[in-house]
């Protein structure tokens, strides 16, 4: 039970200094030396886990796919490639819904650290002009890349659920079908209510074809050849740098965008508590196995990348994706109901 007492009171602590607006990072940190204070651990464990948390292969991995994805961002917008790529989007989707959706969805089908973070400058392009806030651009970004999850063989968890209850894959998929479209559908029901019809039409031009081959090269290099995103990514823009003929300052310029402070707190910040919490061992409480406890869990890193991307309030966004997990939960049931 003190381990419950203990969690709740670090889990009130972030929501208490999110809610004041402070940077993930830092909420993050602070909830690390908090947990370490509750659980009296002593000088050499903290070390212990700090070197843990910044020697861990995954700190690594993401800290390079994020910091890419931010020059890759960079390089992007200076080209006009985001831009050229919105304009392609709604000549090839039409409606205005489908448009701002399939930046996210796309990039979801990459199960990688970090994807969440590719997507949202692309969601943020696709809403230019419209009245909507930061909170639900945020939801939109989140939300609309996890249906994958249920039904997708590239993402661990179907396939480990597979293997320990011994369900066929494809009957898994099968069965799991109805809640990304549940999820799909509360997302729509959800978000975006204010945007209506399509968009003007106009013919898809090739260069305006040709400003997805950055993205279907990211996802070739995951998907097909099994090259992990931060590689990917570091792959793609030096062949951008080189492309468009980046000069030295240019480049040193693109780097010091991507290397921001925010960046490297966040990635510390995450890892560190991840650590502390698998230390303590108050992980067994923290994390649930279920997809829809990892969706709802506040130190999902999609949903902390989400956040600090847009600088939304992330309670807000929680607004959205509450009633639209409690439909999720109502289908689970209603499915068990009558599989058994």
């Amino acid at each position: 039970m003190s381990d419950i007492i203990k969690l709740l009171t670090v889990l009130s602590f972030i929501v208490l200094l999110l809610r004041r607006k402070y940077r993930i990072g830092i909420v993050l940190l602070s909830a690390s030396a908090l947990l370490a204070l509750l659980y009296l651990m002593s000088p050499k464990g903290i070390i212990l886990n700090i070197s843990a948390a910044v020697t861990n292969p995954i700190t690594i991995k993401l800290g390079l796919s994020l910091i890419m994805i931010r020059v890759l961002e960079m390089i992007m917008r200076e080209n006009n490639l985001l831009a050229e790529m919105m304009e392609a989007s709604k000549s090839l989707f039409r409606n205005r819904k489908l448009v701002i959706i399939s930046m996210p969805m796309l990039i979801g089908m990459l199960p990688s650290l970090g994807g969440a973070y590719f997507s949202a400058p692309m969601v943020n392009e696709s809403t230019k002009g419209l009245k909507m806030s930061q909170e639900e651009k945020g939801f939109i970004n989140f939300w609309f890349r996890h249906p994958w999850e249920y039904i997708l063989p590239l993402y661990p968890g179907i396939l480990l659920a597979s293997a320990v209850s011994g369900v066929e894959l494809r009957t898994l998929i099968i069965v799991n079908l109805p809640f990304a479209v549940v999820m799909l559908l509360s997302g729509f029901f959800l978000s975006m209510r204010e945007v209506k019809g399509n968009v003007e039409y106009s013919s898809v031009s090739r260069q305006g074809l040709s400003s997805f081959i950055p993205i279907i090269l990211i996802v070739l290099l995951v998907m097909v050849f099994k090259v992990e995103l931060h590689l990917s990514l570091i792959i793609l823009v030096i062949g951008l740098l080189i492309f468009y003929r980046y000069g030295v300052g240019k480049i040193l310029k693109a780097l010091k965008y991507g290397f921001a402070l925010d960046v490297i707190l966040l990635v510390l910040g995450v890892m560190l508590f991840k650590e502390l919490m698998e230390g303590t061992g108050a992980v067994s409480f923290a994390f649930a196995s279920a997809i829809l406890g990892v969706l709802l869990s506040p130190v999902h890193i999609c949903l902390i990348l989400t956040k600090e991307y847009f600088n939304a309030d992330i309670w807000v966004i929680y607004k959205k994706m509450l009633p639209a997990s409690a439909a999720i939960f109502l289908l689970a049931v209603i499915e068990y109901l009558i599989l058994s």
